[in-house]
């Protein structure tokens, strides 16, 4: 075998990473009451796309750091632009881990996109 087929086999074990995504209507922000904005009939302006992503990481499976939820996420959107929600969101998970066999380090991040709104 090659000497670089080596290397890249030895990276390939040395990371791992899984990845899952889904799609949701719409999200508004953790501290908003979603079901009284929707039945109010308000109007909305469109503020176009926006992304937020949040990760957490762990050293040795025992020590964490950061904020990877989805809540957080999607405040992290809303905060660039301003909005009050989000329409058409997609939501990819993804976990990586470096040397997975002793959980060394590894991260999970969660991204959320959609185009941002704002309430009138």
């Amino acid at each position: 075998m090659p000497r670089s087929l080596w290397f890249i086999a030895a990276f390939a074990i040395l990371l791992g990473g899984f990845s899952s995504s889904g799609t949701l209507g719409i999200v508004t922000k953790s501290s908003a009451e979603p079901g009284a904005m929707l039945k109010s009939g308000r109007t909305f302006k469109e503020l176009g796309p926006a992304e937020g992503q949040a990760c957490r990481h762990f050293v040795l499976a025992i020590i964490p750091w950061g904020e990877g939820d989805f809540a957080h996420a999607v405040d992290m959107a809303l905060e660039q632009k301003g909005g009050d929600a989000l329409l058409n969101v997609s939501v990819e998970t993804s976990l990586y881990g470096f040397v997975p066999i002793y959980n060394i380090y590894s991260f999970t991040c969660t991204t959320v996109k959609g185009i941002a709104i704002k309430f009138e």
